[in-house]
């Protein structure tokens, strides 16, 4: 189906065909003609298949064809604060600086023959300048919620006029906990509008969403549910975790991956890995949350120019980063949560093309690949490095997640089982009583317990607007889908999974009540030593 088929004016016409497009893609196809209808939509599909074309142009003709007069004050009047000589009149909420600049750009790409006026909003950049282009009578405003909500407080934005609202990559915005950022946006705005929800994936936690926000949907889903990405050939590299970035090296100076964005789980991790790479002779920079925006901005700008071959990344670039032609992605860490793995090697295999998704596995991740494996419902290729062969005397130790600012620990993030209309919980874990040396099998003589099926579940949190920062919860609490242990006399959990060489114990979350409290939530506060832990037993 050609584009002039699904209703758009010829202006529209010739900007996409000005960008090489010809065809639309399935959520195009379907989303442009709901949307020019009028209809709220709630559109599910893969990265890289054009979503955000599938709103910015029929939200385009849609604001052409009824272009309001101009905000004319009486002589002698001033304007409020936060009014603008014309109104805003479509929202778009993005969880990132760097999507919301894509959407953006895409907006003005596609307006080029009849311009819209259009500004971004986003924290880590000067306030004063957005409030100028706000003064300047934007239509369309692409927005990160926290950022947004400071306008708002602040009195310098007036969204009593929108007429559209979009949220894009939804299910990311739920991820990073701005559940509650949003529900505070849609107060600020007109209940009666056209609502769109975008996500790179169809889960509960997004239908349950899409029910409260909209009215009488139309429903798109490309993708099918947490599918993998169907033109990414994925591998695993085996490696010990000591030998992970010289085996990297060894890929990289040996050909085998050129240019590639790399994922770590941690800003520290990823600003580390960066340096070592440089000293290898190999050019890298780091992206994360604790890099400005001028930073973030260079780095992405020298990686697409190919002044960088290594682009070192948090979570925050795993949505949102439009690179084209990206041929590797790698995953120095897995993620904590299976789903994120997906969205990680979505960057690549995009719009038709092939990629290459490798991942750099040690012993404590084992479980982490076994989670990864089940939601894709199938392995992923094994390949031993000649000369990175595992260790297998090598024990597993406990993946710890801390953010790098205060060394507080960070929570984990849940697959399941969080209600969406709180803010995510982290379930802390007790410290480790004294027990009796384990042997090599990881218990003492006569105190091995009867092994159950690992169990392991996590959940998201965000402290203040960071999205990267995480805080623990209470344990127990109803929605953290955590599974708790009774101790056994010898201050074990019993029904710890058990594994020849690999092996490691969880210990059972504290249930007393007189724990502390953290002085920003109330909620039980972490106490020293603890930490996160997984039990796995499992072969590469």
């Amino acid at each position: 189906m050609p584009f002039e088929q699904l209703g758009l004016t010829p202006e529209l016409l010739r900007a996409v065909a000005a960008q090489g497009y010809t065809e639309p893609t399935p959520v195009q196809a379907e989303s442009i003609p709901i949307v020019l209808a009028g209809r709220d939509l709630l559109a599910g599909a893969q990265t890289g298949t054009g979503k955000t074309a599938a709103f910015v142009l029929p939200i385009l003709q849609i604001l052409n064809a009824s272009r309001p007069e101009p905000r004319r004050l009486p002589a002698g009047q001033t304007r409020g604060r936060g009014t603008t000589g014309l109104p805003i009149r479509c929202l778009v909420l993005t969880p990132t600086r760097e999507l919301a600049l894509q959407v953006e750009e895409s907006v003005r790409t596609y307006g080029s023959e009849r311009p819209i006026r259009s500004t971004t909003i986003y924290g880590g950049v000067g306030f004063d300048p957005q409030v100028r282009a706000l003064r300047a009578g934007p239509e369309i405003v692409v927005a990160t919620p926290g950022r947004l909500l400071d306008h708002a407080g602040q009195g310098t934005i007036d969204l009593r006029s929108v007429e559209i609202l979009v949220l894009d990559e939804a299910d990311r915005m739920l991820d990073m906990g701005f559940i509650r950022d949003i529900r505070r946006i849609l107060a600020l705005i007109p209940a009666h509008r056209q609502s769109l929800l975008f996500s790179a994936t169809f889960s509960d936690e997004i239908r349950e969403l899409a029910a409260t926000l909209l009215t009488d949907p139309a429903y798109v889903q490309i993708a099918r549910r947490n599918a993998p990405i169907e033109l990414v050939r994925q591998v695993v590299y085996p490696v010990d975790r000591e030998r992970k970035r010289e085996l990297l090296s060894h890929l990289v100076r040996g050909g085998r991956i050129d240019k590639a964005l790399v994922f770590t789980r941690t800003k520290h991790a990823a600003n580390r890995l960066a340096e070592q790479l440089g000293k290898d002779g190999i050019a890298a920079a780091a992206i994360h949350g604790n890099k400005s925006q001028g930073q973030r901005v260079r780095a992405l700008d020298d990686f697409k120019a190919g002044r960088v071959d290594i682009l070192v990344a948090t979570e925050v670039a795993s949505r949102g980063l439009d690179i084209e032609a990206l041929p590797h992605v790698v995953n120095f860490e897995l993620p904590m949560v299976a789903q994120d793995y997906v969205h990680r090697i979505g960057r690549t295999g995009r719009a038709g093309m092939e990629g290459d998704a490798v991942s750099l596995v040690c012993v404590d991740e084992l479980g982490l690949l076994s989670e990864i494996e089940s939601m894709l419902r199938g392995p992923i290729a094994r390949e031993t490095i000649s000369g990175f062969e595992v260790d297998r005397s090598i024990r597993p130790e406990a993946i710890r997640q801390r953010s790098t600012g205060g060394g507080r620990p960070m929570g984990s993030r849940s697959m399941g089982g969080r209600p969406v209309g709180g803010r995510p919980m982290a379930r802390p874990m007790a410290p480790r009583t004294a027990s009796p040396a384990p042997s090599r099998g990881g218990y003492a003589p006569g105190q091995r317990p009867a092994p159950v099926a690992a169990s392991y579940s996590q959940t998201d949190g965000r402290d203040g607007r960071r999205p990267e920062s995480r805080r623990p919860a209470p344990a127990g609490r109803p929605g953290a889908g955590g599974r708790n242990f009774a101790r056994s006399a010898s201050g074990r959990a019993p029904g710890a999974a058990i594994g020849a060489g690999f092996n490691t114990w969880i210990p059972a979350p504290r249930r007393d009540a007189a724990r502390p409290s953290s002085p920003r939530n109330g909620s039980p506060a972490a106490m020293p030593g603890e930490r996160l832990a997984r039990t796995e037993r499992r072969a590469f």
